[in-house]
């Protein structure tokens, strides 16, 4: 058992390296793009929010299995050949831009109108507004939500490997066909996503004290 985890060891480093690239590429630009999506959503003209609204719930709506292998598939159909890696970062960070909007508009519509109609009175434009009165309030209430998301889209990214992505999962299963020891490597795989997760989740739960401490 020991000596099939050591000799799996290197290729699965290998292999985490890819998933960490998937997890980082997807959770970076659905968050650039959601926030955006979500202000949208909130504050843009009613043809806009209809169109983010539309976006959010058929993406949100579909399993994210089926969404790689309709990225993956299906936009060949339409004159978009994507290689097996984008194409699931592509489908993965759809997924998660959905999930992120939601995040932004829950954070934001949680802020008393009160605090807006303040802003406004001392004379502030909408962006002033935006940032220097409702997302800093608003942060504290993304933050547990979306650090969450951040955990699934690394979970989540395990699924890449059925495009045969060579990341950590894709990585084990190769081993697994050379020495014919799943269960010790299946638990080291298990452990190394259990370390990333629970770093993720203590990072969160010190981003929570650190933003209710300046908020109090």
């Amino acid at each position: 058992m020991l000596d099939a985890m050591l000799y799996a060891l290197p290729f699965l480093m290998e292999g985490l390296w890819v998933t960490i690239e998937v997890s980082f590429l997807t959770v970076s630009i659905s968050l650039a793009v959601g926030v955006v999506l979500g202000v949208a959503l909130i504050y843009g003209p009613l043809p806009l929010r209809l169109l983010v609204r539309l976006f959010s719930d058929t993406i949100r709506g579909i399993p994210i299995l089926v969404l790689i292998f309709f990225v993956y598939y299906g936009f060949p159909a339409i004159g978009i050949d994507l290689a097996s890696f984008w194409a699931a970062v592509t489908a993965l960070t759809l997924f998660k831009t959905a999930q992120v909007i939601e995040y932004v508009r829950g954070a934001v519509q949680s802020i008393p109108q009160g605090q807006t109609e303040a802003a406004m009175a001392i004379g502030l434009t909408f962006r002033e507004r935006l940032t220097n009165v409702i997302f800093p309030q608003a942060m504290r209430r993304f933050l547990p939500p979306w650090i969450n998301g951040v955990t699934d889209a690394v979970k989540g990214s395990a699924l890449v490997s059925l495009l045969g992505v060579t990341d950590m999962m894709y990585s084990i299963n190769q081993v697994i066909g050379r020495t014919y020891e799943a269960l010790p490597l299946y638990i080291l795989g298990a452990a190394i996503y259990f370390i990333i997760n629970y770093s993720l989740s203590a990072l969160s739960r010190r981003l929570e004290r650190r933003f209710s401490f300046v908020q109090a």
